[in-house]
C-alpha cells in the first residue's frame, strides 16, 4: 500500500465530504475537482474522468447511505417528515436514469464527461445562488405532479451517474422552487432519493468499466469521517459566508474545467 497515495485519498474524501456536511450540497460537486487536480499536482496518482467520476460515485453512495443511518437513528426519517410517495416516484426515476448514466460514461470521451461536470458545476454556481423558496409546513399531506417527479428525477439521475454524483445539488432546488415540496419534507426525501440515484450510478459503473479499487476504498474512508463532523459543525455555525466562498472555488473550477476542454 502507497501510505501517500492512501494520505492524499483519504484527505480528498475528508475535505470533499466535510464541505459536503457543513454546507448541505452534494459532495461530488467538490470532490471530482479535487480527485481530477490534486493528486496529479502532488504526484501520487493521474485519474482520467472516468476513473474521477467511479471514484465519486462510489463514495457518493456510502456517504448517503451514512446519511441515511444517521437520520433514522435520530428519528428524522418518520412519517409526515419523509414522503413515501415522492421518494418511490422520484427515486424510480432518478435510480432509472442513475443506472443509465453510470453505464454509458465508460463508453463516453474523457472530455465529453469533463464537459458534462463543467455544465453541472456552472449550474451549481446559480442554484447555490438561488434563495429557497419552499415552505417550512409539514409534508404529511403533500401533493405534486408525478410525472414532472419522474421526469425530473429521470434526467438529473442521467446526468449525475455519467459524472458521479448524486444530483442533490440539483435535485433540491427542483423540489423547493418548481414542485413546492415544504422544506423539512425536501430536506428528509432528498436524501434517501440520492441514496436511490447512487445505488444505479454504482451499479452502472461496475458494468461500465474498471473501478480503481484502492484509491476508491481511501476516498471514502475519508468521506465517512469528514462528513459526521460537517454536519455537526453545520448545525453550530453560520455557514453563509463559506457557501459564498464555496461558490467562487467552483465558479474557478468550472472556469479551469471550460478552458480546458476549448
Amino acid at each position: 500500500m502507497d501510505m501517500m497515495l492512501f494520505l492524499v485519498m483519504a484527505a480528498i474524501g475528508l475535505v470533499g465530504s466535510f464541505f459536503s456536511g457543513l454546507l448541505g450540497i452534494g459532495g461530488a460537486i467538490i470532490n471530482f475537482p479535487l480527485l481530477l487536480y490534486i493528486p496529479a499536482l502532488l504526484g501520487v496518482a493521474a485519474f482520467t474522468a472516468h476513473e474521477v467520476s467511479t471514484i465519486s460515485m462510489f463514495q457518493v453512495f456510502f456517504a448517503s447511505l451514512a446519511g441515511v443511518i444517521a437520520y433514522r437513528r435520530n428519528g428524522k426519517l418518520s412519517a409526515g417528515v419523509l414522503h413515501k410517495g415522492l421518494v418511490l416516484y422520484m427515486g424510480s426515476g432518478i435510480l432509472a436514469g442513475s443506472l443509465i448514466g453510470g453505464n454509458v460514461s465508460g463508453s463516453l470521451d474523457g472530455d465529453v464527461i469533463n464537459l458534462i461536470y463543467g455544465m453541472l458545476a456552472v449550474l451549481a454556481v446559480i442554484l447555490m445562488l438561488v434563495p429557497n423558496r419552499g415552505s417550512e409546513a409539514s409534508g404529511a399531506v403533500l401533493r405534486f405532479d408525478k410525472r414532472l417527479a419522474v421526469g425530473a428525477a429521470f434526467l438529473v439521475g442521467i446526468v449525475s451517474g455519467v459524472v458521479g454524483a448524486g444530483g442533490a445539488f440539483i435535485l433540491i432546488p427542483i423540489m423547493l422552487t418548481v414542485m413546492k415540496i415544504p422544506t423539512r419534507t425536501t430536506i428528509a426525501s432528498s436524501l434517501a432519493i440520492v441514496f436511490l440515484s447512487a445505488i444505479g450510478g454504482v451499479a452502472g459503473k461496475m458494468t461500465g468499466g474498471a473501478i480503481p479499487l484502492w484509491p476508491t476504498i481511501f476516498t471514502v474512508v475519508g468521506s465517512l469521517i469528514g462528513a459526521p463532523i460537517g454536519s455537526w459543525l453545520g448545525a453550530r455555525i453560520n455557514v453563509k459566508v463559506l457557501r459564498y466562498g464555496l461558490v467562487v472555488l467552483i465558479a474557478m473550477t468550472a472556469i479551469k474545467v471550460w478552458s480546458s476542454i476549448l
